[in-house]
């Protein structure tokens, strides 16, 4: 017997400082000359060589199912060209060490910011509607070979997540 998996929907609200404390940071723009402090990104990359890079992203939608987190790093995340994108994410500490279906969050990320995921914190994205997108990326050098760790919710739960 076959079960059909179960799509919810995720309302996907706009990202602030405040709404995204829970899974790491948001950075807008400020003025050049500005000293250091903890509105600017709270960086942990000493567990390795930082790697900062452009990837390019083909029209990914607006539906995941896997969620992957990095406990060795931090991680940045931005969109260039000023386009508008959607993460998933979920709080990094939790007793079973997995991410926990209800606490799955979406968020509308703008053009003009970029987030800092905390360390551990599960997340699934960048997604978006456009046919391209450009983001760049700053994490370890090899964070997706030794410390990238997916859960599958189809698998789980069988359960796939539609950000609106």
């Amino acid at each position: 017997m076959t079960t059909s998996k179960t799509v919810q929907q995720l309302q996907a609200q706009w990202i602030t400082p405040e709404n995204f404390r829970r899974y790491g940071q948001v950075i807008f723009p400020s003025q050049d000359g500005k000293h250091f402090d903890g509105e600017d990104a709270q960086l942990l990359l000493d567990k390795g060589i930082p790697r900062f890079y452009i990837m390019q992203l083909q029209s990914r939608g607006r539906k995941f199912h896997k969620i992957t987190r990095h406990v060795q790093c931090t991680q940045c995340l931005g969109s260039l060209e000023g386009k508008d994108w959607l993460m998933g994410v979920c709080p990094p500490k939790n007793s079973a060490n997995e991410p926990v279906l209800e606490d799955i969050a979406a968020f509308r990320i703008p053009g003009n910011c970029f987030i800092k995921l905390e360390v551990g914190t599960w997340h699934a994205g960048p997604y978006f509607e456009h046919e391209v997108v450009n983001f760049y990326n700053l994490e370890l050098s090899d964070t997706n070979v030794v410390d990238h760790f997916t859960h599958d919710f189809l698998k789980s739960h069988n359960v796939e997540f539609e950000m609106v």
